[in-house]
């Protein structure tokens, strides 16, 4: 049978009239299959006729692809399967009893729906029919990294979190959270992999474009609100379901290195400041975030046992649980026990600290420490082997596997898990949506710099019918707000968009993380300041991370900064069309010395910013 073939379950009617689903296809209605019943009971009872493989399987939770027509990847049999964004789905679903899958890759929103329902259909063949929960990466944004975020062509596009911060307006997080769930909900993804509530206390960490900033208390705010606009104000049905990241706060990493890799394993304080990491996730608890993804990282010289925090079972039962009261799931980062491939490179796991342990161990100390389900694994075999041999009790993979139920029964998957093919195509990118996220965008844009050093006058807004020339802008989009040149010595003023700096890194997966170095080289520096010293020169500085621009600011006749922003957003606030509100979600330090000799778990301590925290310009637009 194909999985176009997959029978659907039936619906059918218990003597009172009650619809629903049969999910173990004997014709009477069980008490989990039971929409009436609270949902305890429900879980209750299904956990009672689970097999130990099926309990397993709902423990891990790992990547899976989409092919572009919106079909089931299954390669041919024989086909090599150490690579997980190739990875059979029927040998997932059905061969290793997995449910849970964090969907890698795009199609178009119909096709996303139509994938979502073919993959129901799959798990609705094993033996108690228990659907699938999609989760994915954020998707809204102008990044693509496999490890991060997934641009993906349909949806609604937004500044990523820095610019929502420079916004620092809740109620548009909470709004646009809240559009990723329509769009989510639409293509059938219930679990969100964040929001980020880490914080950008090391300007050379290569996630700070996940992050609200480096105020812990700006972004406990926008933490919150995001999460309810996914979750609303309790899960339901029409949630989705946030897994709020990475426990307890990813940003001090040691010299700004990532923890994906063996050199970034290092989690510091030397500050003194553990406590102040903590803030955003507090709030993230009082919203009801239904799921916390700890760190790969370990930490060093702090109270706690030197291992990731996955491992570490001071800091998810006796911080998490215990101090905090955090009864849902948690699940760790990707891929902490296994050895892979990816992209064509190897990638060890991510291991740290337990490096010596083998993959069996590790999985031990995983459930030890508290932790519900691995991220990143699709390894079943591990758990019924540490049960069967004793060295992990039955009891306590029911309590991981009642809470993994109890989301899905909430979330309203077992009464209907399917997607509506139409409705995506009309939901998804629709015309509202798509132009709050514009003027997101737009509002988002900071303004470091509106006065050439020998004008009297700023030169902000830009006047219509100007001559301009443009570097990477696209020329078409520049035609519709002034005459767009080619020679330099044309124009009356130039625009260059460029990207904070980086040191590259080897070619495959680690080139997706841009690290190290924030200033410039001479070479790059080089012909900027040319264009600079023959006409008034405006810079568009994308902040992935915190630049250090100090000859660009110093030579530039406006200097603005942006978040993630198409040409048309930009040039609506340059040409005065709408009016830029962004401040600064974090300082821009003076120089490189600036940045190394601050400690990572302190916000904003270069000592003498060139552009400080909260710093951004007032332009009014054109007409007021």
């Amino acid at each position: 049978m194909t999985h176009d073939q997959a029978a659907r379950p039936r619906t059918l009617s218990a003597p009172d009239g009650t619809r629903f689903r049969d999910l173990n296809g004997n014709g009477t209605m069980e008490p989990y299959e039971d929409p009436r019943l609270p949902v305890g009971e429900r879980v209750a009872d299904l956990l009672g006729r689970m097999t130990l493989e099926e309990k397993a399987g709902l423990l891990f939770q790992t990547m899976i692809a989409i092919n572009p027509d919106g079909t089931l990847v299954d390669p041919e049999p024989g086909a090599p399967d150490d690579d997980p964004m190739r990875a059979s789905t029927s040998a997932m679903v059905t061969g290793k009893l997995m449910n849970h899958f964090n969907l890698f890759g795009a199609a178009a929103p119909r096709r996303m729906a139509e994938w979502n329902n073919r993959l129901q259909d799959l798990a609705a063949t094993t033996r108690l029919g228990i659907p699938v929960t999609v989760s994915t990466d954020p998707r809204h944004g102008f990044v693509d990294n496999p490890a991060a975020s997934a641009h993906t062509e349909g949806f609604s596009l937004w500044p990523e979190p820095p610019g929502l911060a420079a916004i620092g307006d809740e109620e548009l997080v909470r709004r646009h959270a809240d559009i990723v769930r329509r769009e989510y909900l639409a293509v059938g993804i219930r679990l969100a992999l964040h929001p980020m509530a880490d914080l950008a206390t090391e300007p050379r960490w290569a996630r700070i474009l996940g992050t609200f900033g480096s105020d812990a208390h700006v972004a406990a705010r926008m933490v919150a609100a995001y999460v309810r606009g996914l979750q609303g104000e309790s899960l339901g049905a029409s949630s989705v379901a946030a897994m709020t990241k990475h426990f307890p706060g990813a940003g001090p990493q040691l010299d700004g290195e990532d923890a994906h890799f063996p050199y970034g394993r290092e989690q510091v304080y030397p500050g003194g400041n553990f406590d102040y990491h903590l803030i955003p996730f507090e709030a993230a608890f009082a919203a009801g975030t239904s799921q916390i993804m700890p760190y790969y990282a370990m930490p060093v010289g702090t109270e706690y046992e030197e291992v990731g925090f996955g491992f570490n079972k001071a800091v998810v039962t006796g911080l998490l649980r215990e101090k905090y009261g955090f009864d849902g799931i948690v699940c760790t980062d990707w891929g902490l026990v296994t050895d892979s491939h990816i992209l064509g490179a190897s990638f060890p796991a991510r291991a740290w600290g337990v490096e010596e342990l083998d993959r069996l161990t590790r999985v031990e100390k995983i459930l030890d420490a508290g932790a519900d389900q691995l991220g990143g694994e699709a390894a079943p075999g591990l758990v019924v082997e540490l049960v069967r041999t004793g060295r992990v009790g039955v009891e306590r993979i029911d309590v991981s596997v009642a809470r993994l139920l109890r989301e899905k029964f909430v979330l309203g998957l077992f009464d209907d898990p399917y997607a509506d093919p139409d409705a995506a195509e009309q939901i998804c990118g629709s015309a509202e949506f798509t132009a709050e996220g514009l003027n997101a965008q737009s509002r988002s844009i900071t303004i470091l710099k509106d006065r050439p050093d020998d004008a009297a006058e700023p030169l902000l807004p830009l006047k219509p019918g100007l001559r301009i020339h443009v570097q990477g802008v696209d020329p078409e989009i520049a035609g519709r707000y002034a005459t767009v040149v080619d020679r330099l010595e044309e124009a009356d003023v130039a625009l260059i968009r460029i990207a904070a700096p980086y040191d590259r890194r080897t070619e495959g997966f680690e080139s997706f993380f841009r690290a190290g170095r924030l200033d410039f080289t001479e070479d790059e520096l080089r012909p900027l300041l040319a264009t600079a010293a023959t006409v008034p020169t405006v810079f568009d500085i994308f902040l992935d991370r915190p630049a250090v621009v100090p000859e660009i600011a110093q030579n530039s006749a406006a200097l603005v900064a942006n978040y993630g922003a198409s040409d048309a957003a930009l040039l609506d606030v340059l040409f005065g069309r709408t009016k830029a509100e962004g401040r600064l979600p974090f300082e821009l330090a003076r120089t490189m010395d600036a940045v190394t000799s601050g400690h990572e778990d302190v916000p904003n301590d270069s000592g003498d910013p060139l552009f400080p925290y909260g710093h951004g310009l007032d332009v009014e637009p054109l007409g007021r």
